[in-house]
């Protein structure tokens, strides 16, 4: 059977995308990427994965984990930007264990964007050599249930730097839908890059209305300016490389091109892609109660 290995298996995207393995039928040996061994072998007890040793921030446990992976599918942690220091060497690590396909969850917008990491990680992906599909989704809907959650639940407003901008959306177990199906058939997705969004273009003062229309309550959205972000995220002791991550995340759009949508998450699932409303009324509990 062909190895592949999930990275980030028990976060938000890996363990959606162990779930979209688990109901496709493929000829897959599934090994999840975990940091420790016996608490996330509780995480992950409901799945026929296997676990391996592997993390991000100790390249010693790159070698093993990726011994006899013949597809690694790859994404990057929100706390490490440091591509020369983690992702160089694990793209050496690949070219030596001989991987023979890298899925790699991108972003939108990537091939515009030097400066984010992303941009560089594709880059040592195509210079290494070894085949590859980028997955560039646009802005995760589960954005409100985990770092959004907070301000949305106890103080029922969205606060970011966004001002107008409009913002593509994608729901994170459609992403890891597509992912399923390209890990089962890699060698038909080759060096492509497909960027995934549902069909809407939403600035986060209609987000926060149709919030508002769903949750029972008003939810306001406020637009600081970047000192009064920075220094708001400091107090709630957000580390530093996540605030400047949530500013180039929300902050940039404002002076870029409108993001386009594609119909790539329909031509794979044959189905229309979750919508905002959809995510809103399927997540009301958490979205709800802290």
């Amino acid at each position: 059977m062909t190895k592949v290995l999930i990275t980030g298996a028990t976060g938000n995207v890996g363990l959606e995308v162990i779930k979209a393995l688990e109901k496709t039928e493929h000829k897959l040996q599934v090994y999840a990427g975990v940091r420790d061994l016996v608490a996330d072998k509780l995480k992950l007890s409901n799945y026929e994965v296997n676990l391996i040793h592997f993390d991000f921030l100790n390249t010693q446990s790159y070698r093993e984990a990726l011994r006899n992976c013949e597809i690694l599918f790859l994404l990057r942690p929100p706390q490490i930007a440091d591509t020369e220091q983690y992702f160089k060497p694990l793209v050496e690590v690949c070219k030596r264990e001989n991987v023979k396909h890298i899925v790699f969850l991108s972003v939108q917008g990537v091939e515009k964007s030097t400066i984010i990491p992303h941009h560089k990680i594709e880059k040592l992906i195509v210079d290494s050599k070894i085949p590859y599909t980028f997955l560039r989704p646009a802005y995760f809907m589960q954005n409100f249930t985990t770092t959004l959650r907070k301000d949305l639940v106890q103080h029922k407003y969205i606060y970011l730097p966004a001002g107008k901008a409009k913002f593509t959306l994608i729901d994170v177990s459609d992403i890891a839908a597509v992912t399923a199906l390209i890990l089962k058939e890699v060698s038909t997705h080759q060096n492509k890059a497909y960027t995934l969004t549902n069909d809407e273009k939403l600035t986060f003062k209609e987000m926060a209305e149709i919030l508002t229309n769903h949750l029972g309550t008003t939810i306001q959205f406020k637009s600081p300016n970047l000192l009064s972000f920075f220094l708001r995220k400091r107090k709630e002791k957000i580390p530093n490389m996540l605030i400047l991550v949530m500013i180039m995340l929300h902050y940039l759009p404002r002076f870029q091109k409108e993001p386009e949508t594609t119909t790539w998450v329909a031509h794979f699932l044959q189905r229309p892609a979750i919508t905002f409303e959809a995510f809103v009324k399927e997540n009301k509990s958490l979205l709800t109660m802290f």
